[in-house]
């Protein structure tokens, strides 16, 4: 890349022209910081160096769900060596509220506690463990009040964070009169702690004139500018967040980052000294909000073949104490709880149900898991009432292409690809001759039963709020041809910016060593969105596209300027530069350009087009595009314990034309375990008291490498370009493959089924935990029990 190397000749240059990038999209390149992760020696904020002088802080968290604070007395907390300040909400100079859209989210209890581990104080000390002494020693009295601690308790007192909204399409209620067969049925699904490996910290160094540098572990470095400015009452100029990479976030450090950050930023202003939060993993359990769960009642109608004629569904998210996220994440459950299947005459009911615990928030997919898992319970019910495969009633259901292609929510489902994946899967499993192989081990099996179960996936992609959905990037190119980016999108392990670096590469025609991507940096590109609902590389791509194209034509008009040749006559390649029938090597063209006087900077911008939702109505279209999968998935469980084993799990993916098969293969791979852990194992337990007791890895059990299937085969859809105008007609993969994990639930359930003829459906809630499981063959096994006591008593004697 330096311009001192020797130059070339220009046969060895039109040489290495003809020959193409290799880093450029398309390729799988690894991580850009693979090696450092491996070797230990990627910098996260915990590794960074320590300040002079710095402080620790500890919180003092509630232990009460539901109380007025009568009396807090810090005084104590001093006697502690090491111990510089204690703080209660009276010491935060600007505004206390931190609420993410609404407000409700206080920054340190003003007099009421609305869960345990909502933080009351806060103490900085010379070293963590002083901080917490300090903080324990504080004297903090309350008034119980009576909690809500029950999501179907807060449904029916109608006890909620925000109003309930409604999707209708057609007339739900004539056709459920009026359907062959009608069913009912209602489900609790669980939420899901987020268990990334860093849990959250940030660092904070005060600077001149009331400023802050804060390091922090984020998803949303602008809204954390913007929160940390609101509690210090100062412009938002004074803030710079820098953020290289996190630890895992999966939405849990979208909103709930702003926490440390404002918490340090407060101790950093009163005493103008560095200082730095580092939640411990309980605490980081118990202050922090999870994935929403869920309580569902379906009402559904429908034929003997099992195509829906109308249904009516309720959507109860638990929301813990406060809005947060829970607005657009109730709607996006509402959003999918059509998944793949064209529900025609329909009321979508979503309520925001406020309960005495921790605030839940973003996690992947954003409550579209939850409405997809509704669906998917809806579809076996059906099946199992009828006799049928599950895949056939699912296949009958399906959106077409040019009819039955309208949502709920009246958006119209175009380039549909369901069909043709489903119809692929099926044949590469070898579903149907499988799920025969599987009914003959069951009638022969009386302990172990296997189940199986093909399911879909078709996920929303944009910002359900519409103005999000913009991104920026910046793009500098040095004299020596080496090239700076930087973007609004945060690096959380997903290989973000191996991809941002590969869009860069392949416009400009170079290696991707040759570019450097550097912190995500308020300074540097602002106004972020944060970096979630998968449009990481959708948007913050297309902004740097967008920059590097600025340039690229740039250069294009100088070097037609230069050699008086038509912009048709230059042409990049590999690093270097084709002017009609001479060749300059990058870094000679870029030394022309300097000496030129052309600017070899710029700002890139992206907004999605065609979005647009009028909540009034109900109506619009919220998505740009959908994302599509399929998974197969085959268990066998031990009817006597409830213990399961996934054997094997088919996957097929459609991520248009991938930007990088290597890292989204390994984001399918990922969002699946994580889906399947979800809804199998990863339990959350809270006492009557409203604590949490599943508060580490201890107590909550997250999938190992033993609980993949024993046979995972993933494939990506090929040829498939995205037909909207994306990034390289690539489709986000983020979220979207989460919900194939629906398929291990949907299969534990086939299995259970087995043994009532697959005519009942069984009552497994989610997660399907060994305990669930059990019961649901104790539920089998009774209804087979009634129904040989019905057949005897009709028998002539």
């Amino acid at each position: 890349m330096s311009n001192h190397h020797a130059p070339k000749s220009q046969e060895e240059l039109a040489e290495l022209f003809r020959a193409g990038i290799t880093t450029g999209v398309g390729k799988s390149v690894k991580h850009e910081s693979a090696d450092k992760h491996v070797s230990g020696e990627a910098v996260y904020v915990d590794d960074r160096l320590e300040f002079p002088n710095q402080l620790h802080v500890y919180a003092r968290m509630s232990d009460r769900a539901h109380a007025r604070v009568t009396k807090i007395d810090v005084s104590p907390c001093y006697a502690i060596p090491g111990v510089a300040i204690a703080i209660t909400h009276k010491d935060v100079p600007g505004l206390l509220d931190i609420g993410a859209v609404a407000p409700g989210d206080p920054l340190l209890a003003d007099g009421l506690v609305q869960y345990v581990g909502q933080v009351v104080i806060a103490v900085a000390a010379d070293t963590h463990e002083n901080a917490r002494k300090g903080a324990m020693a504080a004297i903090i009295e309350y008034e119980d009040l009576e909690p809500v601690l029950d999501v179907v308790d807060a449904l029916r007192k109608k006890h909620f964070v925000l109003d309930s909204h409604q999707h209708r399409i057609g007339d739900s209620a004539s056709k459920l009169a009026t359907a062959p067969r009608r069913l009912q049925g209602s489900l609790h699904i669980g939420g899901q702690e987020h268990f990334y490996l860093e849990t959250q910290i940030s660092s904070v160094m005060p600077t001149e004139d009331g400023g802050m540098i804060v390091y922090t572990s984020t998803q949303n470095a602008t809204e954390v500018q913007k929160l940390v400015a609101e509690v210090l009452g100062v412009p938002m100029h004074k803030i710079v967040i820098d953020m290289r990479r996190m630890g895992g976030g999966f939405g849990g450090k979208e909103t709930q980052a702003a926490s440390p950050a404002c918490l340090c930023a407060v101790i950093a202003h009163l005493t103008k000294r560095p200082t730095k939060m580092r939640l411990p993993r309980v605490e980081d359990m118990q202050m922090t909000g999870k994935r929403h769960p869920f309580y569902v009642e379906y009402d559904v109608g429908f034929d003997d073949d099992g195509l829906l004629h109308g249904i009516e569904i309720e959507l109860a998210g638990n929301c813990g104490y406060s809005p947060d996220l829970s607005n657009s994440i109730v709607d996006r459950a509402m959003f999918h709880s059509d998944n793949a299947y064209f529900l025609g005459n329909a009321t979508v009911n979503g309520h925001r149900c406020k309960t005495n615990t921790a605030s839940n928030t973003a996690y992947r997919g954003f409550g579209g898991p939850q409405g997809m898992v509704a669906i998917e319970q809806i579809m076996d019910h059906i099946a199992r009432d009828l006799g049928k495969d599950p895949l056939q009633v699912r296949k009958l259901n399906y959106y077409g292409k040019t009819e039955r292609n309208v949502t709920h929510y009246h958006q119209t489902v175009e380039h549909n690809v369901i069909h043709e994946m489903t119809a692929e899967l099926e044949a590469s499993s070898d579903y149907a001759k499988r799920r025969e192989e599987i009914a003959e081990f069951n009638k022969k099996s009386p302990v172990l039963k296997k189940g199986l179960a093909l399911t879909p996936v078709k996920f929303g992609i944009s910002f359900t709020a519409s103005f999000l959905n913009q991104a920026g990037a910046l793009i500098h190119i040095y004299t020596d041809g080496s090239i700076h980016l930087n973007h609004g999108g945060t690096e959380m392990g997903q290989g973000l910016n191996t991809k941002v670096a590969q869009i860069v590469a392949e416009v400009l025609q170079v290696d991707i060593a040759r570019i450097q991507i550097t912190a995500t940096n308020t300074d540097k590109v602002p106004n972020t969105s944060p970096t979630a609902a998968s449009s990481g590389a959708d948007l913050n791509g297309m902004a740097a596209k967008n920059a590097a194209e600025t340039i690229k034509a740039r250069l294009v008009d100088f070097l037609t300027r230069e050699y008086r040749v038509t912009p048709e006559d230059v042409e990049f390649s590999n690093g270097q530069v084709r002017v009609r029938d001479q060749y300059l090597s990058f870094e000679e063209m870029i030394q022309k350009a300097y000496f030129g006087q052309i600017s070899l900077s710029a700002t890139g911008f992206y907004r999605t087009p065609k979005i647009f939702y009028d909540r009034s109505k109900a109506a619009g279209r919220p998505f740009y595009y959908f994302a599509y999968g399929a998974a197969c998935i085959e268990v066998i469980v031990d009817t006597l314990t409830g213990e399961y084993k996934f054997l094997r799990g088919d996957i097929l993916h459609d991520v248009g034309n991938s930007l990088n098969p290597a890292i989204d293969i390994g984001q399918v791979e990922g969002a699946f375990v994580q889906g399947m852990g979800w809804l199998t194992m990863e339990e959350l337990v809270w006492n009557a008291k409203g604590k949490l007791m599943t508060n580490g890895p201890a107590s909550y059990k997250i999938p190992a490498i033993a609980d993949m299937p024993l046979d995972l085969r993933v494939k990506l859809v090929e040829n498939r370009k995205n037909p909207e105008d994306t990034v390289f007609h690539s489709k986000a993969v983020g979220e979207p493959p989460f919900m194939l994990g629906i398929a291990a639930w949907c299969a534990i359930k086939d299995a259970v089924a087995s043994l009532a003829d697959y005519r009942v459906q069984p009552l497994i809630d989610a997660p399907a935990t060994p305990e669930r499981v059990l019961w649901g063959v104790e539920q089998m096994k009774k209804v087979m029990k009634a129904q040989k006591a019905e057949i005897t008593a009709t028998e002539p004697a």
